[in-house]
């Protein structure tokens, strides 16, 4: 067993156009404020990591990292989440999604899915670069339109949508081996990804690959109903990174899972600020440490009705309290004895 690592923030809800918010330096004293040892950094501004600067300069890299300690942080994990929805989107959710990507390669699908393949095998690279083990991603998706079967689906339609998205993944999982980086897909609804069905799906098609990990966060299985203890139970070997973020289900005789499209603040399933959700996280450090899981514990604040500056800084101290330092030997160590076979044969009647 080993300890988890932390608290640590998750910085993409709180970057924005005013201070502290709006530079790398500012955002990670606030962080460092807040409680927090370690950030994880979305890679899609350029105002808190530009990621083509990163790529070709050792300067800019030493930099990056410099301020972080500097200012009493460190650097976790990169995420790709924005790109790597791009590397799949049906076409439904093209307008949709073009905001993720530079205004140039708007209303053109196949530039904006090579952008994106682009822009996760820099951040894997990146990665290396400074050091890191692992990036966060999401899969994107082609099926998730049709997620409810009905209309019926088209023989052999989700096996397609299955094989596509596994063949453009498969090269950036290869460089992600050459680079020694574990891509963590963040199992979450919008995702081909979505629960554990799916992801053992995408696993198969990519051959088991070593680097297509997952990305474990309860609040997302809780709005699903899934068991999310037991999921860590079943995959502990391939969760890589933690999200922790909590969030609450409560159904009626009006709405369930499906939320009847309305706001966040009015769904029957919606994301809390932690300890005001309903993820035992007691249980869930504890399962996540008894597999040996050694990553970071990692904030993403994402809440219906608290104030965000609220929720980073009870959300540090909420990860502080729970994380277990793991015992150096076992409680009843003190009345153990030296192996006597003499004695065990007689206490065997042997």
């Amino acid at each position: 067993m080993q300890t988890i690592k932390g608290p640590a923030l998750f910085l993409a809800q709180f970057i924005g156009a005013d201070a502290p918010f709006d530079s790398w330096d500012s955002i990670t004293r606030w962080a460092a404020d807040c409680g927090y040892k370690g950030v994880q950094v979305p890679t899609n501004d350029p105002r808190i990591l530009d990621l083509e600067r990163a790529v070709d300069s050792q300067t800019y890299r030493d930099e990056f990292l410099g301020i972080a300690r500097q200012n009493g942080v460190e650097v976790t994990e990169l995420s790709t989440h924005l790109q790597g929805q791009l590397v799949a989107v049906h076409p439904a959710y093209d307008a949709g999604f073009d905001a993720f990507a530079p205004e140039a390669l708007r209303g053109n699908p196949k530039a904006r899915q090579e952008w994106a393949v682009d822009q996760v095998g820099k951040a894997i690279r990146v990665s290396r670069l400074l050091g890191l083990n692992a990036m966060a991603t999401f899969s994107g998706a082609l099926a998730w339109p049709y997620l409810y079967p009905w209309p019926q689906r088209a023989p052999g339609l989700v096996e397609a949508a299955f094989d596509t998205l596994a063949s453009r993944w498969r090269p950036l999982l290869d460089l992600a081996e050459e680079n020694g980086i574990d891509i963590c897909y963040e199992i979450h609804p919008g995702e081909d990804l979505h629960d554990g069905v799916t992801y053992e799906m995408f696993l198969q098609r990519v051959g088991n690959h070593a680097r297509a990990n997952m990305l474990y966060d309860p609040s997302h299985y809780v709005l699903q109903q899934i068991d999310y203890l037991q999921n860590i139970d079943i995959y502990h070997d391939r969760i890589r990174m933690f999200h922790v973020k909590d969030a609450e289900f409560r159904p009626n005789g009006r709405q369930g899972v499906y939320g009847g499209y309305q706001s966040w603040v009015d769904r029957a399933g919606r994301f809390r600020s932690l300890g005001d959700g309903q993820v035992d996280f007691g249980a869930v450090f504890s399962k996540l440490t008894q597999y040996g899981f050694d990553g970071w514990a990692v904030v993403e604040w994402e809440c219906a009705l608290k104030h965000p500056e609220d929720g980073a800084r009870e959300g540090a101290s909420f990860v502080r309290d729970h994380i277990i330092r793991v015992t150096p030997h076992a409680f009843d160590d003190f009345a153990a004895s030296s192996v006597d076979p003499a004695a065990i044969n007689k206490a065997l009647g042997l």
